[in-house]
């Protein structure tokens, strides 16, 4: 397994929340398991006890996204450390379901846990890959979709550091919505020139009665 989908285990985690909307789908012990994928074997040891524990992390994550879309690079960290230090792991070099073309593995690393039960599993695996990214690529490189009220949270892997939205779909949203605000800009200031013009030219006739009244 490569180290980025360990970093996706703890986006995917964290979105299935959107506290704006009100919305969560981390209700049953299925929905715990759905998050490992179909061919997980850790996702066997999930139990209902697992919908609170996963609460708990996913609560914990989301506040290193949000200290460090926020720029707080310090708490970020220190948040994340002490992810890992609850949840620990043992690298390992690994070369299963990974072969080249004459059959031999492709080694990588694998984050091996020893997890008491499902939620240690997976809060150790997450947290060791968002520490992977965060030092990898940057802080900053973790971020919150800022199309409101979204706020799920996503990893830039982009070579500008350019992205903001967790989606095209969110991207997309956000663009029409700004263009929307950008035309009712542009009709209020063109109505305000208009009421504008006038008045000039109501203040203009009174002054022209007044000049003939006076002669």
């Amino acid at each position: 397994m490569e180290l980025a989908s360990y970093s996706d285990s703890a986006v995917r985690l964290v979105n299935t929340e959107e506290p704006a909307r009100g919305t969560d789908t981390l209700t049953s012990v299925e929905a715990v398991r759905a998050l490992f994928g179909p061919s997980s074997q850790a996702a066997r040891r999930a139990a209902d006890a697992d919908v609170t524990r996963f609460r708990s992390v996913r609560a914990r994550l989301r506040a290193v996204f949000t200290a460090a879309d926020a720029g707080e690079a310090t708490q970020a960290v220190d948040l994340l450390n002490s992810l890992l230090l609850e949840f620990p792991v043992s690298p390992q070099i690994s070369g299963h379901d990974y072969l080249d073309d004459e059959g031999h593995p492709r080694w990588h690393m694998h984050l091996a846990d020893h997890p008491s039960n499902a939620t240690a599993g997976y809060a150790a695996t997450a947290a060791m890959g968002l520490a992977f990214h965060l030092t990898e690529y940057g802080v900053d490189r973790l971020g919150l979709c800022q199309a409101a009220p979204c706020r799920n949270a996503y990893l830039d892997t982009s070579t500008n550091r350019s992205r903001r939205y967790c989606s095209d779909r969110c991207a997309t949203r956000a663009n029409v919505a700004a263009y929307r605000a950008r035309k009712r800009l542009e009709t209020e200031r063109s109505a305000g020139t208009g009421r504008t013009a006038e008045t000039g030219r109501t203040a203009e006739t009174s002054q022209e009665i007044t000049a003939r009244t006076d002669r």
